[in-house]
């Protein structure tokens, strides 16, 4: 915590990530100082929403005020913090409205890997390309892509963001169009967006070629309402396995099966009017990876494309011809 001309600094790091905020201070000294986090935040969440908060430090101890409440706390000195800074060379620095960047990382944000021994799966790729933002997340089972316009064109950079830095990103950027500014290195990433600043390592390592996985020319097609299809294989997972999670989608002229059975002997069974008049299907996936990507979208209609019993399932969007989600079968 750091006070100076009325302004105060906080600043939160665990070595991977470093999130910093200004907000402004009614009246004050300057000094600087490091407290416990959670027993700040403790504090000022129990009092009342209009309390105001004296603060004032005295050697290794810092005095809090609010009415007739009084906290004495444990301090250590803000020269022995640990501040990462912004590592120099070059960057790619790209700008982008706070909305636009948090609804393109939910849309990809539920396909990262969550503890994969490929730790470079455990992450998102951003790739700026030309003028383009393109963004993967992959557990190497299904994969979704999203992409958005930028102001200018940029020479082709790519980094693998960390899982616990997309989360924390999620929370706190506005529904607002206010920009985010994006800088990029070859070992950093840095978000300056309203009071906040967040510094984040970035994954050493490759990500996957997600032009080789993502098909073209996948004939057999057919778009349905999203919630309709959601309901229906919500209520066809409950009987499938628990390990497992298989469904199988049985596709014929315009009428789409969903069946699922456990290890019990039991099955679930839902119809579905499609439009449909490509091939005779019978495919099997993990429900969770479909139930997934239509939870994590808010279009009316979704499109399905398959290409034979062996291949992977595309999701599209109808209203959005920059995203895709790929889910690879499973024998069932």
């Amino acid at each position: 915590m750091e006070v100076k001309q009325n302004k105060i600094h906080l600043t939160a790091t665990d070595l991977e990530m470093q999130i910093s905020l200004s907000v402004d201070s009614a009246t004050g000294g300057d000094f600087s100082t490091t407290i416990a986090a959670k027993k700040l935040l403790d504090i000022c969440r129990s009092l009342p929403d209009s309390s105001e908060i004296n603060m004032a430090t005295n050697e290794s101890r810092i005095t809090l005020k609010a009415g007739k409440s009084r906290f004495n706390l444990q301090t250590l000195p803000a020269a022995d913090y640990p501040v990462m800074t912004k590592t120099q060379g070059e960057s790619t620095l790209v700008t982008i409205g706070q909305r636009q960047l948090k609804d393109l990382l939910k849309q990809v944000e539920f396909a990262m890997a969550q503890q994969d021994i490929r730790y470079y799966l455990n992450g998102l790729l951003f790739e700026v390309s030309a003028n383009r933002l393109n963004i993967v997340g992959t557990d190497g089972h299904r994969l979704s892509f999203t992409s958005t316009e930028l102001k200018q064109n940029y020479e082709k950079q790519e980094i693998i963001l960390p899982r616990k830095t997309v989360i924390e990103l999620i929370k706190l950027l506005d529904d607002s169009e206010e920009d985010v500014q994006i800088e990029m290195s070859s070992n950093q990433v840095n978000f300056s967006f309203g009071n906040l600043k967040l510094i984040s390592k970035v994954i050493d390592g490759k990500f996957p070629d997600y032009n080789r996985v993502i098909p073209t020319g996948h004939q057999n097609t057919f778009t349905t309402e999203r919630l309709g299809v959601l309901l229906a294989m919500q209520r066809a997972s409950i009987l499938s396995n628990e390990k497992y999670r298989g469904i199988r989608m049985v596709l014929n002229n315009n009428n789409l099966k969903l069946i699922s059975t456990n290890s019990d002997q039991e099955e679930a069974e839902e119809e579905l009017e499609v439009d449909y008049s490509g091939d005779a299907l019978d495919i099997g996936f993990n429900v969770t990876y479909l139930i997934d990507v239509l939870n994590n979208t808010s279009s009316e209609q979704v499109s399905f494309s398959f290409a034979d019993a062996n291949s992977s399932c595309l999701i599209t969007l109808p209203n959005n011809a920059h995203y895709k989600y790929v889910v690879m079968p499973m024998r069932i």
